[in-house]
């Protein structure tokens, strides 16, 4: 997608996909991110990695960045994944997030107006996302969107050692 100059927006408002050479913008919404979430002890990612898994020659993630004034405001991380149910694709947003000062003018709601014209214009089923239960002001948000929480699934992760066990464990 071509970077969205006003697209509904107003015109202080840009909307466009992360270039090569961004990698340290991106790290640092993902670190302002962490920090929101008070999980700055788990950001490990460098700048090479982001720029290897955004713009590397098989991208596994993509980035749209919007823009307040032309100054970067908010970021948008997101990558493809497919239902087995419908047999359709979708998109996984893995992150989502608007500086403080910027909050309040559209920048959040334009990201994800983005990602679901994305998912229309290929044919895409849904857009799925994970919440903290504790962010409260984020769930009120995505619901006066139309987003519908998904109360009855638990999302589980398993890494470090665990995941190194299981590995090893031949099965």
């Amino acid at each position: 997608m071509a970077s969205t100059q006003s697209g509904g927006y107003g015109a202080p408002l840009t909307v466009r996909s992360a270039w090569p050479g961004e990698a340290g913008l991106v790290l640092s919404f993902v670190r302002e991110l962490a920090d929101y979430e008070k999980l700055a002890h788990k950001v490990i990612a460098t700048e090479a990695q982001i720029d290897r898994a955004l713009f590397g020659p098989m991208p596994h993630a993509f980035c749209d960045i919007a823009e307040w004034e032309g100054r970067p405001a908010g970021f948008a991380i997101w990558f493809y994944r497919f239902s087995t149910f419908s047999g359709h694709d979708g998109l996984y947003l893995e992150d989502l997030f608007v500086r403080p000062q910027f909050r309040g003018k559209g920048l959040g709601k334009a990201l994800l107006a983005r990602l679901a014209r994305r998912c229309v214009e290929e044919g895409l089923v849904r857009l799925e996302w994970a919440v903290l239960d504790w962010n409260t002001p984020s769930i009120d948000f995505y619901k006066s969107l139309g987003a519908e929480a998904m109360d009855d699934w638990t999302t589980f992760q398993m890494s470090g050692t665990a995941l190194e066990q299981l590995a090893d464990s031949g099965g």
